[in-house]
């Protein structure tokens, strides 16, 4: 077919893509469909999205307005919108998202369904914020769920994995708008965390720690913060001292640090300082795969060292890793359910023989943490079920939602219903 994922590491299989410009064309597309997925922005490492000999549904030509219900504080968005095309339009009209992740390049629907996060101890993830969603079911229905009205499968239908139906159009909640000063610390001790780590994970509104994990200090630390009155930009942390300059999540990568959102304290709209990218430019390197691992809050220090313990293994081939907190959520099949996590990614060179080669020994030295891989990126292990606990119910949903297995690509049926041989 010649199409492929945003990394190009991946081919999809689908005999055929058509992308639909209104739901009706989605409605008929599904229900004349044997085996059917949409595609949102591309950025997935695995087969997430592929439909193998079936039909890729392209959502960007769906355009759907934006609609801000300044009363209920909630704004509606298609299925096909990126957060970076209308976060601007929620500030101006004075209100924003709780969370957002480190490209605003990717859509919501994407996102949400592969449990995308953003970072922040006291921050959910980015299915937080849906409170409705519109679905186009695997007989072509249209059909509408809320938090509120169906509260018994809402929190197994956000983050879905496309095992559904085709999300057209989601419901988040707002809060008012805010600015937020991003400070970039360098040489951060490792040393520091097992007393610190909670005082770290504390020090912004959200924080990451950006490393190779050799040496004895951590690369950098990007913490961004609340403008608040009367409330001192940090100036220092734990050991860490401030950039003298903008810097790039990636330096090894020699991108431009103009790539980047304004650094050094300058205050700013909350859209524009808590993606680590601008929309404008290429998002991280670019030329990349990636992997993420959770693990509960609690065993963070611990895993670290775990970590660090093949730091001469994970150099070669790691362009740069980043941990961030996660808080607890509800949602079936979110990598935070049920508990505040601390995630590891992996923004590897692409190599990928080589990658996949070392996931088995990363996920080894993960394994006594109950460590969750991130549905959308490369991981080995493919029986999840025993790390969430509302799986079979996940099961039964999909099971009624789509009887004929319509959305059951190989990805769900190895990952959801644990088949083997797909």
């Amino acid at each position: 077919m010649g199409e492929s994922n945003w990394a190009g590491n991946h081919g999809y299989a689908a005999e055929t893509v058509l992308a639909p410009r209104t739901v009706d064309e989605v409605r008929a597309a599904v229900a004349g469909a044997a085996t059917v997925k949409a595609l949102g922005s591309r950025h997935c490492f695995n087969d997430i999205a592929d439909a193998p000999g079936g039909l890729l549904l392209d959502l960007a030509a769906l355009k759907t307005p934006v609609e801000i219900n300044a009363e209920a504080a909630t704004a509606t968005v298609g299925g096909s919108a990126r957060y970076g095309d209308f976060v601007g339009q929620l500030h101006e009209a004075g209100f924003a998202l709780p969370n957002l992740a480190s490209l605003p390049h990717i859509t919501v629907a994407g996102s949400v369904a592969t449990g995308t996060h953003g970072s922040g101890r006291r921050r959910q993830g980015l299915a937080s914020a849906v409170s409705a969603l519109e679905l186009v079911t695997a007989d072509g229905e249209l059909r509408t769920f809320s938090r509120e009205r169906d509260p018994d499968v809402f929190p197994g239908l956000v983050v879905n994995l496309g095992a559904l139906g085709v999300v057209t159009r989601l419901t988040l909640d707002l809060v008012p708008t805010f600015d937020v000063r991003q400070n970039v610390f360098e040489g951060l001790p490792w040393a520091a965390l097992p007393e610190h780590f909670d005082e770290i994970e504390d020090a912004g509104y959200s924080v990451s720690l950006f490393t190779d994990w050799t040496g004895d200090k951590i690369g950098a630390a990007w913490v961004k913060s609340r403008v608040e009155p009367e409330v001192p930009a940090p100036s220092g942390l734990h050991g860490a001292i401030p950039a003298d300059g903008p810097r790039h999540p990636v330096p090894a990568a020699g991108v431009p640090v103009g790539h980047t959102t304004p650094q050094l304290g300058v205050p700013g709209p909350w859209h524009e300082r808590l993606p680590h990218f601008a929309l404008a430019f290429t998002p991280s390197v670019g030329d990349e795969l990636q992997s993420e691992y959770f693990v509960p809050y609690r065993d963070a220090v611990a895993a670290i060292e775990a970590l660090r313990g093949i730091a001469d293994r994970l150099a070669p081939v790691l362009l740069v890793s980043e941990i961030r907190a996660i808080a607890a959520d509800e949602l079936w099949l979110s990598p935070s359910n049920g508990g505040d996590r601390v995630a590891f990614h992996f923004t590897w060179r692409p190599r990928q023989p080589e990658v996949e080669a070392l996931l088995p020994l990363l996920e080894e030295r993960l394994a006594p943490f109950g460590a969750r891989p991130h549905w959308g990126k490369l991981f080995h292990r493919s029986a999840l079920a025993a790390h969430y606990p509302r799986m079979a119910d996940f099961r039964a949903l999909a099971t009624d939602l789509d009887p004929g297995g319509k959305f059951r690509t190989p990805f769900v049926r190895r990952t959801v219903f644990g088949e083997t041989g797909v």
